[in-house]
C-alpha cells in the first residue's frame, strides 16, 4: 500500500507529469487525431521540464548569493523554505499526505463544477507542500484516519480553488485575456501588490517595459542583457564584501571569487531565459487542450499554472521586482532585529520567483511605480508572515522552519489557530463556513442572471 501510494505522490507531485496528463485528457475529449493528440502532450511536457530545469537553474545560482550575503553582512536567523519543512513532515506523515494531495484534487474539481470559482489548480509540488502541512496541523487536532483524509482533503481543494481566485482580476490585467490562472500558493501577495498598484498609480505611470533608455544604451532593452548585467554588478557587490576567502573555500572550490560571481550571475540570467522559453512552448499547448476539460467536466474552467507562466509579459518587471522584494525583506529584517523577535532571513528563492510576479502584477496595474512598491510590499508580506506563522509550527514539532509563501502562512495560521483554540469541532465549522461563503456567490450569479434576462425580456 505504502509502494502504491509513494507512486501517487511521485506523479502528482511532478508538474510535468501532471499537467502532461491534463493536456492528453483535454485533448483525447475533444477528439484529437492522434498526431496531434501526440503532438500537444508532447510539447507540454517538455515545455514544463524547460520551465522546471530553469528554475533549477535559477535556484542553483542564487543558493551561493544567499550564503554570501549572510557571510557579508553577518546576520543569522530562519531562512523559510518549504522543502526542508515538508522534507521534515513526509517521515511521518508520507501515507497522510499523499492521500491528502489526491483527494484535494478530486475536490478542487468538484468545487470548480458546482461554484463561480472555475480553476483547475495545476501546480503539483505547491499541491505536495500545503497537503503535507494541513496532514500535520489536522493530525495535531485530533483528526485520525479517514476523518483526517476527508478533512485536511477538503481544505485542500478549498485552498486550491480560492487561490487562484484571488489574483485572477490581475492576471486577466497582465495577460489581456482570461485564459488561464495563476496556480501558485503566494496569491495574498500578488493581490496585495496588485491592489498598491493601483494605489500609486500616477497620471503618466509608464510601463516597466517602455523604460526610455539613452541611445546609447539601447541594448539594455534586451531582458536576457539587461538582467545579466545586473546582476553581475549585484553579484560582485556581495563578493568583495563577503571577500575571497570565505567564498573560495566554501562555495567556488578555489575558483577565484569573482570569477566564481561572475557565472553565477550569467548563469542567472541563462535561468530566466530558460524559462521564458519553456512558458512560451507550454502556453501553446495547454490552453488549447484544456478546452477539452472544461467542455466535459468543468464548464468554462481555467488552468491555474506555476508562477513563471506570467513572466513573460514584462521581463523588465521580473527584475525590479525581485530586487524591491528583496529590499522589503532586508528592511522587514532590519525591524525584527530592533524590536528584539526571531529574524526571518531574506531568502533569496522565494524572493526571486514571488517578488518577481509581485513586480509583473504591480506593473500591470500601477506601471513601473506599482511594480516597485507593490513588489517590496511583497518582500514585507513574505518576511512577516512566516514570522507569525513560527509559533503554530513550533506547537506542531517543527520550531526554527517556516514556509516561505502567503497562502501557507495564511491558512496555516487559520487552521493552526482553530486546531489550538477550539480543536476538531471549530475546523470543521470553518470548512462548512467557508464552503457556504461560496455557494453564496454561486447563489448570487444565479440570480443576477436571472434578473438580467428578465430585463433583457421585457426591453423587447
Amino acid at each position: 500500500m505504502n509502494g502504491f501510494l509513494n507512486v501517487i505522490v511521485d506523479i502528482l507531485s511532478q508538474p510535468a507529469i501532471l499537467v502532461a496528463l491534463i493536456a492528453l485528457i483535454g485533448l483525447l475529449a475533444q477528439r484529437k487525431s492522434i498526431p496531434d493528440t501526440l503532438k500537444g502532450t508532447t510539447k507540454t511536457f517538455v515545455g514544463f521540464l524547460v520551465i522546471s530545469a530553469g528554475a533549477g537553474i535559477l535556484a542553483g545560482s542564487l543558493a551561493p548569493f544567499g550564503e554570501m550575503f549572510q557571510q557579508a553582512f553577518h546576520v543569522s536567523g530562519v531562512v523559510p523554505n518549504n522543502e526542508a519543512i515538508v522534507a521534515l513532515a513526509l517521515n511521518e506523515y508520507g501515507s497522510s499526505t499523499a492521500l491528502i494531495m489526491f483527494l484535494g484534487m478530486v475536490f478542487n474539481v468538484v468545487i470548480a463544477r458546482i461554484t463561480p470559482f472555475k480553476y483547475i489548480f495545476l501546480t503539483g509540488h505547491h499541491t505536495l507542500y500545503l497537503a503535507c502541512m494541513l496532514a500535520v496541523i489536522f493530525s495535531v487536532a485530533g483528526f485520525t484516519s479517514f476523518w483526517l483524509i476527508l478533512a485536511a482533503g477538503l481544505a485542500l481543494g478549498i485552498i486550491m480553488t480560492l487561490s487562484p481566485a484571488i489574483v485572477q482580476p490581475f492576471i486577466r490585467k497582465v495577460t489581456g485575456n482570461n485564459n488561464v490562472a495563476l496556480g501558485h500558493f503566494s496569491a495574498v501577495g500578488y493581490a496585495a501588490s496588485g491592489i498598491i498598484g493601483k494605489l500609486v498609480k500616477g497620471k503618466n505611470s509608464r510601463s516597466t517595459e517602455n523604460i526610455n533608455f539613452p541611445k546609447g544604451l539601447g541594448f539594455l532593452r534586451d531582458s536576457t542583457v539587461s538582467i545579466a548585467l545586473t546582476m553581475t554588478v549585484i553579484y560582485l557587490v556581495v563578493a568583495l564584501v563577503a571577500g575571497p576567502t570565505y567564498i573560495e573555500a566554501n562555495l567556488s572550490n578555489g575558483t577565484n571569487y569573482l570569477v566564481f560571481s561572475l557565472i553565477q550571475a550569467g548563469t542567472f540570467a541563462a535561468g530566466v531565459f530558460v524559462i521564458l522559453a519553456g512558458v512560451r512552448l507550454v502556453l501553446a499547448e495547454i490552453v488549447p487542450a484544456f478546452k477539452g476539460i472544461s467542455q466535459k467536466l468543468v464548464p468554462n474552467a481555467k488552468p491555474a499554472l506555476d508562477v513563471p507562466i506570467i513572466y513573460t509579459y514584462a521581463p523588465n518587471a521580473v527584475l525590479i521586482g525581485f530586487f524591491s522584494s528583496f529590499i522589503g525583506g532586508i528592511v522587514s529584517l532590519l525591524i525584527m532585529s530592533l524590536t528584539g523577535t526571531v529574524m526571518i532571513l531574506p531568502g533569496v528563492v522565494p524572493h526571486f520567483f514571488t517578488g518577481a510576479a509581485a513586480g509583473v502584477i504591480g506593473n500591470a496595474t500601477g506601471g513601473l511605480r506599482g511594480s516597485i512598491v507593490g513588489s517590496f510590499v511583497n518582500g514585507l508580506i513574505i518576511s512577516f508572515l512566516p514570522l507569525f506563522l513560527l509559533p503554530v509550527l513550533g506547537d506542531l514539532g517543527f520550531a526554527n522552519s517556516t514556509f516561505s509563501d502567503t497562502d501557507f502562512a495564511v491558512s496555516g495560521i487559520f487552521f493552526g489557530t482553530l486546531a489550538h483554540y477550539v480543536g476538531k469541532t471549530g475546523i470543521v465549522i470553518g470548512l462548512i463556513a467557508i464552503l457556504a461563503i461560496m455557494f453564496a456567490f454561486n447563489f448570487k450569479r444565479t440570480k443576477t442572471n436571472s434578473a438580467n434576462q428578465e430585463s433583457l425580456k421585457e426591453a423587447k
